[in-house]
């Protein structure tokens, strides 16, 4: 009677490191634009990157779009307020809540700063046809619905 082999794992072949490296390395290629002449960290730019697109969030809404963990969340919503980037108010329905909106300031550096990213962004896209781009984000945004079903699913 033979046996079953074990599953082998190769981790170039592996979805989810090769996604994970590929996120660090583009990641790390546009934190030069804000990071560099900001001094922001990669939290405090998807902070500052919601609020300038959405507008006013509670806290909660931010951990929830950017996929980050609370504390995480409320360390750089902090840093941010003490930089003078965010304002942070209690929220007018919960008192433990807390939201969050661009100071002036905050609205500078997400106007400086997108353009920037979008330019860092296209560049490391730039060797994908425009339809292999939306192919790209297709598969990306299928994967990721997918992935929150069955994390939602596990117990």
């Amino acid at each position: 009677m033979s046996r079953a082999r074990p599953a082998s794992l190769t981790l170039d072949e592996f979805l989810p490191y090769r996604l994970s490296v590929a996120a660090n390395v583009v990641s790390q290629r546009i934190a030069r634009v804000y990071a560099e002449q900001y001094g922001l960290s990669t939290q405090e730019w998807r902070l500052i990157a919601v609020l300038g697109e959405d507008g006013e969030r509670t806290q909660l809404d931010l951990v929830r779009r950017t996929r980050m963990e609370k504390v995480p969340v409320s360390r750089a919503a902090r840093a941010l307020e003490e930089r003078g980037l965010v304002r942070r108010a209690r929220s007018e329905r919960d008192a433990r809540s807390r939201r969050l909106s661009l100071t002036a300031a905050g609205r500078r550096i997400y106007e400086r700063v997108a353009p920037a990213a979008l330019s860092a962004e296209a560049e490391v896209l730039s060797e994908l046809e425009p339809a292999e781009r939306a192919v790209l984000r297709s598969l990306l945004e299928r994967v990721e619905r997918t992935a929150s079903r069955v994390l939602k699913q596990d117990p």
